[in-house]
This record gives structure tokens, C-alpha cells and sequence, in this order.
């Protein structure tokens, strides 16, 4: 059995006890090692000292907001930052995800969704740099050699659409909010036109979905933006 220095650490960051006290429940199945902090700057200064593989990020502390915390340690880490939160508006969740949280989960919720969301992160951090060849299910995406493949037959794709769909298995995973997406691929200038968005994510999904009304790769988050399925 790996020692408590060679498990996944895990900062959770709430400033209630029962939830603190439930997480750690839910967290020791041995897996992880547990940090816990009840306000920000608590937060902050813990998150510099053990330098955690994922944070568990409450948005309503005492001494200031969860989104200024996100912002603060994005200036120094990447490190994955899943939001827990009453707060259910998509507002809400597409300021955090602006800001830099890399998943959002609404409470009440599940452990084994927990557990699951934070296992698809800890294996995103470890994937660093994407593997040159990304396969789901019968579909096939060789990034070095920008050639997508469905069902062993190449897939004709405008340079638009690879880059969207590129962004989005790099970041596979991962929520992107439209003004994410829209902002790497097209510019600021283009913010405020998810239009063009939605095109091209309706082109991919019937060039590589079995069902383009029933995508299994390219899903859509309601209200908040697009995640690309994390291979299992």
C-alpha cells in the first residue's frame, strides 16, 4: 500500500464543518491524502505549503469569495480546481469556469459522482501533454498528424472545426465555457457571438457522432459551454 506521500492530495477548501467532515468521509477510502481549509486565505496559504494534486473549492467562505481564490492561485498553479456549490444558477458556474475552476458540482450531490469527476481530473493533471493519438469508442484523433478517423475511415474536417474539436480533447475532461471556446479559437472580438460556435459544434457532431442528436463525445454542459468524454 502507497504511503500518505505518494497519494493524490486533496485541499478541501469549506467553511462548514459538516461538510468538511463529510468529505472526509467520503475521501478515506485510503485513496487520498486530506488537506482541509475553512476560509480563503487559509485556503491559499495551505495550497502553497502542500502544493495539492486537486482542489475542492466551496464558493461562499467567510473572507472572500471562491472565484477571487480561484483567480489568486491561477496566477502561480494549473492545479485542477473542482467547485462544490449551493449556488446552481449557470451564471455562477460559467464565472467560476471563466476564472479558471476546471469542473463545477452542484450540491446536494453523489460520492460516486464525486469520486468520479475527481478521478477524471487527477488523470487529466497527469496527462500534461496530450497522447498524439486520443481513441473513443470509433472514433480516432491523431493531434501530431491532424488526421481524425471515424470508423477507420478519415474524416474531412475545415481548419475551424479541428481547432474547436482539438481544444476540446486536449481538454477532454474538462468543462469549456462558450466564451472559452470562443476566445481561443476566433478572439475577444468575438465573445458575444456563440452562433458561430454552435455551427461548428453541430458540423463535428455530424461528422463524428453515431447520432448527432445523441452525442456521446461532444457534450454539451446547458447554459455553460461543451466537454469532450474523458476516456474511462
Amino acid at each position: 500500500m502507497p504511503t500518505d506521500t505518494h497519494l493524490p492530495r486533496i485541499l478541501v477548501v469549506d467553511d462548514e464543518p459538516a461538510i468538511r467532515r463529510f468529505l472526509k468521509t467520503a475521501l478515506a477510502s485510503g485513496e487520498f491524502a486530506l488537506s482541509q481549509a475553512e476560509n480563503g486565505h487559509t485556503a491559499l496559504a495551505t495550497a502553497v505549503a502542500v502544493k495539492p494534486d486537486i482542489i475542492l473549492l466551496d464558493l461562499g467562505l467567510p473572507d472572500m469569495d471562491g472565484v477571487e481564490v480561484i483567480k489568486r492561485i491561477r496566477e502561480w498553479s494549473q492545479v485542477p480546481i473542482l467547485v462544490l456549490s449551493v449556488r446552481d444558477r449557470e451564471t455562477d458556474k460559467v464565472r467560476a469556469l471563466d476564472s479558471g475552476a476546471d469542473d463545477y458540482l452542484t450540491k446536494p450531490f453523489g460520492v460516486g459522482e464525486l469520486l468520479a469527476r475527481i478521478r477524471v481530473l487527477l488523470r487529466r493533471s497527469l496527462q500534461q501533454i496530450p497522447e498524439p493519438v486520443y481513441r473513443i469508442d470509433d472514433l480516432e484523433i491523431d493531434l501530431a498528424r491532424r488526421l481524425v478517423l471515424v470508423r477507420g475511415e478519415e474524416v474531412s474536417l475545415t481548419p475551424t472545426e479541428y481547432d474547436v474539436l482539438r481544444l476540446l480533447v486536449v481538454n477532454a475532461g474538462k468543462v469549456l465555457t462558450h466564451r472559452q471556446i470562443l476566445k481561443e479559437i476566433w478572439g475577444a472580438a468575438y465573445l458575444e457571438q456563440p452562433h458561430i460556435l454552435r455551427v461548428n459544434i453541430s458540423n463535428l457532431r455530424h461528422k463524428l457522432e453515431k447520432d448527432a442528436s445523441r452525442p456521446r463525445c461532444i457534450l454539451t454542459e446547458s447554459g455553460v459551454g461543451y466537454r469532450f468524454k474523458s476516456v474511462s
